[in-house]
């Protein structure tokens, strides 16, 4: 089983934790992440993590981040395939940078992509046969 997390996901814990569903969508990350540790997920990376990791300000979340890349078992590159799918993506009312993770995910053969935005689960529940959803519905599904 192949995973896409967006930004979003990877960030999720360290978001303010005082809301239940940020709490609940960041353990659920951290037990996918420990997950991909243990090798029974895989994690697909891109140049779209890269560059949005990169433009973040925060000098430890962008560290912490990073590090999944060297776990990731395919890390796709930008390519005019990609970019065409991301535009696709992107009529269905998501931002650039949004379509382009999905575009992303989609290159890499994951079976689901995660993400904490209610937009792109509400958008796209599922693309291409690949699963749209948060963390905590993917540990749901997965644990069924």
């Amino acid at each position: 089983m192949r995973v896409y997390l967006d930004n979003c996901c990877f960030n999720r814990p360290f978001d303010d934790q005082s809301q239940a569903r940020i709490r609940l969508e960041a353990e659920a990350k951290l037990e996918i992440q420990q997950r991909i540790k243990d090798r029974k997920i895989e994690l697909a990376w891109s140049y779209v993590l890269d560059y949005e990791g990169e433009a973040n300000p925060f000098e430890q979340r962008r560290e912490v981040v990073a590090r999944w890349k060297a776990l990731a078992v395919v890390d796709v590159e930008e390519t005019d395939a990609v970019v065409r799918q991301a535009h696709e993506i992107a009529d269905h009312g998501l931002r650039a940078k949004d379509a382009l993770h999905v575009a992303c995910a989609m290159a890499a053969g994951c079976d689901y992509f995660l993400t904490t935005d209610d937009v792109v689960t509400k958008r796209l529940r599922e693309s291409a046969g690949m699963n749209i959803m948060n963390p905590t519905q993917f540990i749901v599904e997965v644990e069924e």
